[in-house]
């Protein structure tokens, strides 16, 4: 699979399925165009009334009249305005229902990637596509429907009232057409490349952000004294937003301009031509005040479709971002008719001629796996590093599928679980414990979040934690610190085998949860992995073979294949390379 990155230029979106995202709201957006259209007609009536008042109320006398013709110049300001609230709440609901909708399928889709994907991929890029891209795509998903209709509705009946008025000038106020279709065609094509790198840049800065400000980063930083290096790198990227920024505001600021200078010329032509032959003396004062009044109402809506045209051009590099992630295949995914395992679940893992290569590699990681490991028992596996051991151990708990070959529990293909129920059947303690920024009962129970207080303090009992829990300042409600950076590497790991111990598995697959710790810590938690180990299923992965000479079943491992299988004593009385290692 190619993972999207930064440098690269996200595939071209087509405008339907953009307008897709607005087709399961169509109830409210009509509601929205009813609205927008009773208040584009309902707008008409002014320049009329405002006729009707120079030409007849005032030289006539007729106070009446006027009062009535001014409140209705009032009435409609007011119908007007709360037209104009009402769309700007049902329109903004919409958007941002569809912000939301966005934002929790990239989330969604991204957690179904494998593994691979976030390996080659940076965390600061995923996450400058969900905030800052989906962010960027807020004004033209909350406001575009409403402007085009809006802005088309009250165009069209600004010019049938123009040309109801007088359609000679109605001809002269379209010479503002051609001038602003070419400037709005250039600063659209100019603003979507500089939208496209403009995000770019920012997910750049949001790698360094992520690896340079995390509390590994930080600790490296310090012990590299790379700090200012890391400094310049950050105000370089920041100054390119800030020129990036500049071109995408002043790309639209000459247009403006420009316009504006057009603008400006065109009342002044329509006074020139109402002097003229064959005009002249033809139109009344209060029919070119409010023809003049109309033409400013068509140019404003006319900008709007041609601004609204600009903004969705240069939003749609965003759209791309954010579908191309959309698009990604999903590696390993649920079963499309997914099996039960029958109740209880015995815990019977067998590998049969399993082979895996990671994507983009060309060498198997493993080839020919062979393995039995009857419920309740233990297998454990040695081998240099590089020899396929962690392979297996992924491939168990389905962080790959295998390339060939099928790895079964109780007789059932892995791929054909549901991987919410594989994650009830496996669990896995590795090196690297990971904890979340939260408190230390949130921790635990995050591998069942409806565990009672009871059975968390029960795991960590068992996990041999406790004690260092009730100890701390709060407690289990002692927040523990970024990636739990206040406690040490063996009480992190008891604190994830107390999480394991929650979920309570039939299978248990440790790889090298001992390898890096002392060996006064390594036998604390060695003794919590026998309490968790107990009446499972056990795959270990182990350097040090002092932690697996009791297994029931020892497998050597080398260059992805298995060399040797047996129990400890039987592979030390053939003197091959398993009695190498304990020497």
């Amino acid at each position: 699979m190619e993972v999207p990155t930064a440098a690269k230029q996200a595939p071209e979106v087509s405008l339907r399925r953009v307008g897709g995202l607005l087709a399961p709201h169509w109830p409210r957006l009509a509601a929205v165009t009813t609205i927008i259209v009773a208040s584009s007609l309902l707008g008409m009536a002014t320049p009329f009334l405002l006729r009707e008042i120079i030409d007849r109320a005032l030289p006539r006398q007729e106070v009446t009249l006027l009062a009535w013709l001014v409140a209705g110049l009032v009435g409609v300001a007011i119908f007007t305005a709360v037209f104009g609230l009402l769309q700007t709440w049902i329109a903004t609901a919409v958007g941002q229902r569809i912000m939301h909708q966005l934002r929790v399928d990239v989330f969604t889709h991204l957690h179904r990637q494998s593994v691979s994907f976030f390996t080659r991929t940076r965390a600061g890029e995923i996450q400058s596509r969900i905030t800052n891209d989906i962010g960027g795509m807020q004004a033209v998903v909350t406001s575009t429907a409403t402007s085009i209709a809006s802005n088309l509705t009250t165009a069209v009946a600004t010019a049938v009232a123009m040309l109801v008025l007088s359609w000679q000038l109605f001809l002269v106020s379209l010479l503002v057409l051609p001038p602003a279709l070419f400037l709005a065609r250039r600063v659209a094509r100019l603003r979507k490349e500089i939208t496209a790198k403009r995000q770019r840049e920012l997910a750049d800065l949001n790698v360094i952000v992520e690896e340079s400000l995390s509390i590994s980063g930080v600790q490296l930083s310090k012990i590299m004294g790379t700090g200012p290096a890391l400094t310049e790198r950050f105000a370089g990227s920041s100054a390119r937003l800030v020129d990036l920024e500049l071109r995408a505001q002043m790309a639209g600021r000459w247009r403006g301009a420009t316009m504006n200078i057009i603008f400006a010329a065109i009342p002044a032509i329509i006074y020139l031509s109402a002097g003229l032959p064959p005009a002249a003396g033809q139109l009344t004062i209060g029919t070119l005040v409010a023809f003049t009044s109309l033409q400013s109402r068509l140019f404003q809506p006319m900008m709007g479709l041609l601004g609204v045209g600009v903004s969705l051009a240069s939003s749609m590099a965003l759209f791309a971002r954010i579908f191309e992630y959309l698009d990604l295949p999903v590696e390993v995914d649920d079963p499309v008719l997914p099996v039960r395992l029958p109740k209880p679940v015995r815990g019977h893992l067998r590998f049969e001629n399993v082979s895996f290569t990671y994507p983009g590699n060309d060498v198997p990681a493993i080839s020919g796996i062979n393995l039995d490991v009857p419920p309740g028992s233990s297998l454990a596996l040695v081998g240099e590093t590089g020899s396929g051991k962690s392979t297996v151990a992924a491939l168990i708990v389905r962080l790959y599928d295998p390339s060939a070959g099928r790895i079964t529990v109780d007789g059932f293909d892995l791929r054909a679980l549901r991987l919410n129920e594989l994650v009830g059947v496996v669990g896995m303690v590795g090196q690297e414990t990971y904890l979340l920024h939260a408190s230390v009962r949130e921790n635990l129970r995050y591998a069942r979040p409806d565990a009672s207080d009871e059975q968390v303090e029960w795991a960590a009992r068992a996990a041999q934690v406790h004690d260092m829990i009730v100890a701390l300042p709060k407690g289990y409600d002692t927040v523990v610190g970024s990636r739990g950076h206040r406690f040490s590497g063996g009480e992190k790991q008891r604190i994830a085998i107390a999480r394991t111990l929650l979920r309570d598995p039939p299978i248990l697959v440790l790889d090298e949860a001992t390898s890096a710790l002392d060996n006064s810590t390594e036998r604390a938690v060695q003794r919590a992995l026998e309490e968790l180990a107990r009446g499972r299923t056990t795959v270990t992965i182990a350097h040090r073979l002092s932690t697996v000479r009791n297994a029931d079943q020892i497998v050597v491992m080398r260059d992805g294949r298995i060399l040797e299988a047996g129990t400890h004593d039987s592979l030390i009385s053939i003197g091959g390379f398993y009695a190498t290692l304990t020497t």
